[in-house]
């Protein structure tokens, strides 16, 4: 590689780098001229059809041009230098490569912003090899590398050995959590079991298989497992003091889905909080309100306070609406009239019935509630709290049943004397 990169410096010098540029541009306007044919016919619809068209979007103009410089290279050492060209193929075709890398793993971790920043560093960092193996100098840093050693207790690492086992670990990590994202497909497709169970399973799959990965990468690359115990025993002490609540909502996290006394679609209230638990992760609970907000409930309050669960065992819930009559009022009659109102209701259940008490002779009037029961709390009861009060407020007014409001009488001494 080093007399490639020697002919690239002396074919610098020459006029024949103009016609290695024109030659450049030629494939790669038979590259662009591919691409659009390619993209131009119709595929059918599905999403198979839909990534493989992605994925020929993104690789087939590098792939092409460094297949087609690799086909015109012994066309053009009859006319021409070539050493700039033999430059283009490998810079091309690792472009294809690092594209076609990450639009699988795109479509793996689908939602995952980071892989877009992280493409670009790889690239970079791809690129660089490659540039450093055609100048000559890939031998040499790696040597430099591989001179740059240190000692973690009884072994000695040498920083080469080091970015090998990140680079390992990094493929062996990515490969563990694209089959941990196929076992989580499996397992949300398995209805019968409960989706906290899924949830459970498919946590604990992933953390499994990156354990796993990492005690497999080390000793690949010549790096003993024991050498850890120092960085764990740090993370320990780490653990103990400044990732104490992490940990604590962490292991939270794991007992509220596997005891599923808590599950998504229940109803809780904890503390002013109060909503439908829509997900659960391994740090927090989100609970939406009926107004549309999302309360972020760290998992260890949940388990270190007292959770009202509306949905716990059974999913109905008694709710109460109180009204007051005049002293003069028909009592019986109007317990009945908010009976009915209740029991005209879609949302209220028959079973248990309505009832209707005398609940207290107040200042201005007579206080009556109604008692009923829904099978639907997270639908909330703001509204069928209304048309309940808005049938018996009609019923009564039909009925002539007075609702009182306080009234004050205000005597002033003294006025008949002045």
């Amino acid at each position: 590689m080093k007399s490639v990169w020697q002919g690239v410096i002396t074919d610098f010098s020459e006029p024949g780098a103009l016609w290695q540029f024109g030659a450049m541009a030629v494939v790669l306007a038979l590259a662009w001229a591919i691409e659009r044919f390619a993209l131009g016919n119709k595929l059918p619809h599905g999403r198979a059809w839909e990534i493989g068209r992605g994925g020929v979007r993104r690789v087939i103009f590098p792939l092409m041009s460094g297949l087609i410089m690799l086909a015109a290279i012994p066309l053009f050492r009859m006319l021409m230098p070539v050493h700039l060209l033999l430059v283009f193929i490998p810079l091309f075709m690792s472009m294809a490569g690092i594209r076609m890398v990450f639009y699988v793993l795109r479509h793996s971790f689908s939602g995952s912003s980071w892989m877009v920043i992280f493409e670009r560093w790889f690239a970079l960092l791809v690129w660089g090899v490659v540039a450093l193996h055609i100048v000559g100098l890939l031998p040499d840093v790696i040597a430099a590398l591989e001179s740059v050693d240190f000692h973690i207790g009884k072994q000695s690492l040498t920083l080469w050995q080091v970015l090998q086992g990140i680079a390992t670990v990094l493929i062996t990590v990515f490969a563990a959590l694209w089959l941990g994202g196929v076992v989580d497909a499996r397992l949300q497709a398995a209805h019968e079991l409960d989706r906290s169970l899924r949830e459970v399973f498919a946590r604990l799959s992933k953390a499994i298989l990156v354990v796993v990965a990492v005690l497999i990468s080390l000793p690949m690359v010549g790096i003993d497992l024991t050498t850890l115990s120092v960085f764990g025993g740090a993370l320990g002490v780490g653990l103990g003091f400044g990732l104490q609540k992490i940990a604590s909502n962490y292991v939270s996290g794991f007992i509220l889905l596997l005891e599923r006394s808590i599950r998504i679609g229940n109803m809780i209230a904890v503390g002013q909080d109060r909503g439908e638990v829509t997900r659960i992760t391994t740090r927090f609970t989100v609970l939406r309100n009926f107004s549309g907000v999302e309360a972020l409930v760290p998992n260890e309050v949940l388990i270190g306070s007292v959770v009202l669960n509306e949905s716990y065992t059974d999913r109905r819930v008694r709710r109460l609406v109180t009204v007051q009559v005049a002293y003069d009022s028909d009592v019986d009659a109007a317990m009945n009239i908010m009976i009915e109102a209740a029991q005209s209701q879609a949302r209220v259940l028959s079973d248990p019935p309505v009832t209707a008490q005398l609940i207290e002779f107040a200042d201005s009037g007579i206080k009556l509630e109604v008692g009923f029961w829904i099978g639907d709390p997270e639908e909330g009861t703001g509204a069928v709290r209304s048309e309940i009060n808005l049938a018996i407020w009609r019923a009564f007014k039909v009925a002539g049943i007075h609702i009182p409001f306080p009234q004050r009488e205000i005597r002033i001494l003294g006025a008949e004397n002045g």
